[in-house]
């Protein structure tokens, strides 16, 4: 056998103990007449030593020739270190070696494999297997292997049953552009890769499944963040015969759960907020509420003055900034000049200062008054010391640009601490979104997704304000999962399709499968989905993804260490019927 014990778990318990070890070769300290090897595996380090005194010469000259990440396996006697370190486990003891076999050598790496690394971000991603071997990427896919382990546990004791759905399937509108895969059976047809498994899971509940789970791959051609990745995983939820109700319990259930048995936290409270509650108060439909600095809207206190910002505006909207006022001018020009990027947008920001003493400093004084001021801040819920911050504009992009802004400041006031939970329900979205630009609504979920009751007559007369039986699970500023009460008859799915802008011909070539089952008797259903790779990151107290994916891509989509995605040959293109059109 190559082992015995691994290399994480050997105490003073197992002093005078014969053992085998096999793993890399961290680092060694060479003192000529001693030689002591760090060798690692996945769970930890033991300390090899060669002693002149107990060793022979040609295993201490064996060692001294070892280079960092040679593979060895080698045999001795676990005795009492003379230097104890109390940083890790196996740091009481180390092993006298008798025998060493090198197994495999290496090339010295391109960065060091250790927790604090020399690598960048671009040199690691190319050699991702090495990353792999350092703790911080280690314990984050071991992390995430807990996470979706006390999924299974948790869904499986509810009574959901694991399902996996098909990879090429059909292509279908879902607010990204699908993957596409050529066919070579049926030249000039095409596959799509699912941006997730929803007419599957609703056939399912059709079949009689009621309740359905899968821890599923999901592809959308968008672009990317870092947050982001051409390829993510969700955790597939759906059931049958319930209300919204039903669902929020179920996943409520998960959620703590999964915060008690992973981090060990317990949380009681998951507060229900409306949509527009959230948009109003915070500018997004997924607020961080950990912190204050709820929205104040002003229009009512800052118009009909002589100042034009303001009263051409269509929302002045302000927050108060904890401790604020100790801003010097200079930093709160930096803060001007950070919402005026264009990743924010804004054309500038006017502020008061609330003093000590209640009275008031303002960037526009000229036209306010003290009993102006005042009012600012009984509207945002300053306080003496505090800071008001204040932008004006269209309504929907002030609210992103000061939700912006909050999300900045509460980051530099250290008021988002990762070891704190609070999740939250968003509730009550619209069911339709208008563009803009082409002035047509489309469906804000998917178009599957249920009116709430009674609002389905309001499509023909105010469709802008229907609502959706839809609902998101929102941790720490990040949205986790979401779901709906679906359409489960044929009439209404029809109506949904026709104010989505499909003609009848159109919805049954892209749908008619799914319109057919609904004539079977398909029960009423429900589901969410969470996303498996951010919420894994936000319980392992991160928000950014990729450290929690084995092989993730980069911000062009591109794994740069297997160079995909890659040209095919012309026999390939030929025998998949197709023809490259490439614009230089």
């Amino acid at each position: 056998m190559y082992r015995s014990h691994n290399c994480g778990e050997l105490t003073a318990t197992h002093i005078n103990t014969e053992v085998t070890l096999s793993g890399w070769v961290q680092k060694s300290r060479d003192k000529g007449f001693i030689v002591w090897v760090d060798l690692r595996d996945r769970y930890g380090i033991t300390q090899l030593v060669f002693d002149e005194e107990r060793t022979s010469k040609d295993l201490i000259e064996q060692a001294q020739n070892l280079g960092r990440e040679f593979v060895i396996q080698v045999k001795g006697t676990v005795i009492e270190r003379a230097s104890k370190n109390p940083n890790i486990p196996t740091g009481d003891i180390e092993i006298l070696v008798s025998e060493l076999e090198i197994l495999n050598q290496s090339v010295l790496p391109p960065f060091t494999i250790e927790d604090k690394t020399d690598g960048g971000e671009d040199i690691r991603m190319k050699y991702r297997y090495l990353d792999i071997r350092r703790n911080p990427v280690k314990n984050s896919l071991i992390f995430r292997s807990k996470v979706s382990q006390e999924v299974r546990n948790y869904l499986s004791k509810e009574g959901f049953i694991e399902v996996e759905t098909p990879y090429l399937i059909k292509s279908t509108p879902e607010g990204a552009r699908d993957f596409v895969v050529p066919s070579r059976m049926n030249a000039g047809e095409f596959y799509a890769l699912p941006q997730s498994p929803q007419t599957f899971k609703q056939l399912l509940m059709v079949g009689g499944m009621d309740k359905y789970f899968q821890i599923v791959k999901c592809f959308r051609d968008e672009d990317l963040r870092a947050d982001r990745q051409p390829e993510f995983t969700q955790i597939d939820c759906e059931m049958a015969f319930v209300e919204q109700e039903d669902i929020l319990n179920v996943f409520e259930g998960l959620t703590r759960h999964l915060l008690k048995e992973v981090n060990g936290v317990e949380v009681e409270k998951f507060p229900r907020m409306l949509y527009d509650d959230a948009m109003r108060l915070y500018g997004n439909d997924k607020p961080d509420i950990r912190f204050g600095m709820e929205f104040g809207e002003l229009n009512t206190v800052t118009q009909h003055k002589d100042f034009g910002v303001f009263n051409n505006a269509e929302l002045v909207v302000g927050i108060a900034v904890p401790g604020g006022n100790s801003y010097t001018r200079k930093e709160i020009d930096k803060l001007i000049d950070w919402v005026k990027r264009p990743q924010v947008g804004a054309l500038g920001m006017i502020y008061s200062r609330c003093n000590d003493d209640g009275t008031f400093k303002s960037s526009v004084d000229k036209f306010y008054d003290q009993d102006d001021l005042a009012k600012w801040a009984e509207v945002t819920g300053a306080k003496p010391g505090d800071l008001v911050c204040v932008l004006s504009g269209d309504k929907n992009k002030v609210r992103a640009q000061l939700s912006a802004l909050r999300m900045e400041l509460a980051e530099r006031l250290g008021l988002r601490d990762p070891k704190v939970f609070a999740p939250l329900w968003v509730i009550d979205f619209p069911l339709l979104e208008l563009d803009e630009e082409t002035g047509h609504y489309h469906a804000m979920h998917h178009p599957f997704t249920s009116p709430k009751p009674g609002q389905l007559e309001l499509l023909d007369t105010n469709p802008g304000d229907v609502k959706a039986n839809a609902y998101d699970l929102v941790l720490n500023g990040n949205e986790i999962g979401g779901g709906s009460i679906r359409i489960h008859d044929k009439e209404t799915q029809a109506t949904m399709f026709k104010h989505l802008g499909f003609s009848e011909e159109e919805a049954k070539a892209q749908f008619g499968f799914l319109m057919d089952a609904f004539q079977y008797g398909a029960p009423p259903h429900g589901g969410l989905a969470f996303g498996l790779d951010r919420l894994v990151a936000i319980l392992g107290g991160q928000e950014t993804i990729r450290d929690f994916i084995a092989f993730p891509k980069n911000n062009s989509g591109r794994d740069v260490m297997i160079d995909a995605p890659a040209r095919i040959d012309d026999d390939q293109l030929t025998e998949l019927s197709l023809k490259l059109n490439l614009k230089s």
